[in-house]
């Protein structure tokens, strides 16, 4: 599996991947990619020079395009990241998550069946296609229990309703068309090159510049963080070793309250970036008004790629939050040209 398609490779999770797999795997990719607010190429302005990186500006919902892509590229896989994935947004304008995310998935699945249904018999053995999702379509979990690959699909907000809507399409165009699909769910990822709109870049962006640093609620919504780096090992394992037609979860081990994790931020940065005043970035937390149908907490199983594919996360707790805030304190400019965007 040497050239393989990625869509929002110039995304948070998309360009960390694209990395790994041109730099670490020496694998040739086409990142299409339609450059929203979230997507910045500086992520990946180091692989301009590698004939083995190509980047096509696209928006996936343009089938025709796509279809001239696969015919030029010729994929020997295919991993479909692109998609709107902040809930906050996802409840202000939920439109935008239907369209790339249900619609583009749509779009993505019939260019990949179409170039999949003309490939020569050895080449078939070979073509995958997978679609990386979320935790988020399996809904809530109370005080215990974890996610499993079989827990029933329960979303509670229009970006995971949306998410839950490209699962199902990508199962049918499995069942249906014969396409050899995978599918990841994976927790809450964090690492460099978060747009800061999520949680961890915010906090480390608030606290460096002296502001409010907003909690939701009392806090007390517990997520499990997973680096983003031990991710797309997991996502190449799954691409290159999955069972077809299986759902794979993919998880940090690492459940925490967002208080606590907030402060464990502040700690981390008083010992990297302490205030000038001797005091705690702590002091700056200030709780806000809760989001709506905001879920409690994701757990997840992750027995299962584990067992198959011998996966398991290198970053702990405190590892991956150390290199994570280290990268921002590294990256300001980054962060600004970001928000200079939006």
């Amino acid at each position: 599996m040497e050239k393989i398609l990625i869509t929002g490779g110039a995304g948070f999770i998309g360009s960390n991947l694209v990395q790994y797999l041109v730099n670490n795997l020496g694998k040739s990719v086409c990142n299409i990619d339609k450059l929203t607010y979230a997507g910045n190429l500086d992520n990946l302005s180091e692989l301009n020079t590698i004939d083995r990186y190509k980047l096509v500006v696209l928006d996936i919902c343009e089938t025709s395009e796509l279809n001239k892509v696969f015919k030029e590229f010729q994929p020997d896989g295919v991993m479909h990241l692109a998609a709107e994935s902040h809930v906050d947004r996802s409840i202000d304008a939920p439109g935008e998550f239907i369209q790339t995310n249900v619609v583009g998935t749509y779009s993505m699945l019939q260019a990949a069946r179409l170039y999949y249904d003309a490939l020569n018999r050895e080449k078939k053995s070979n073509f995958r296609f997978l679609h990386v999702s979320t935790d988020e379509v399996y809904g809530s979990l109370g005080d215990t229990g974890v996610f499993k690959e079989t827990t029933p699909y329960s979303p509670r907000s229009p970006y995971s309703a949306s998410k839950a809507s490209s699962d199902h399409l990508v199962r049918a165009w499995g069942e249906t068309f014969k396409l050899p699909i995978l599918i990841t769910n994976c927790s809450n990822n964090y690492g460099p090159y978060q747009f800061p709109e999520k949680l961890i870049p915010v906090v480390i962006h608030k606290a460096i510049a002296r502001e409010p640093i907003p909690v939701y609620g009392k806090g007390e919504n517990v997520r499990d963080w997973l680096y983003v780096k031990d991710h797309c090992t997991a996502l190449y394992s799954v691409l290159s070793k999955g069972r077809l037609g299986e759902t794979y979860n993919i998880g940090g081990e690492n459940e925490q309250r967002n208080i606590d994790l907030v402060k464990d931020i502040c700690n981390c940065l008083d010992t990297l970036s302490p205030r000038t005043d001797g005091k705690s970035y702590s002091e700056q937390i200030t709780f806000v008004t809760d989001r709506l149908g905001h879920d409690f907490r994701y757990a997840m199983d992750i027995t299962k790629i584990s067992t198959e594919l011998g996966w398991t996360p290198k970053e702990d707790a405190v590892s991956g939050l150390r290199k994570t805030v280290e990268w921002y304190l590294n990256n300001e400019e980054w962060v600004h040209n970001c928000l200079s965007k939006v």
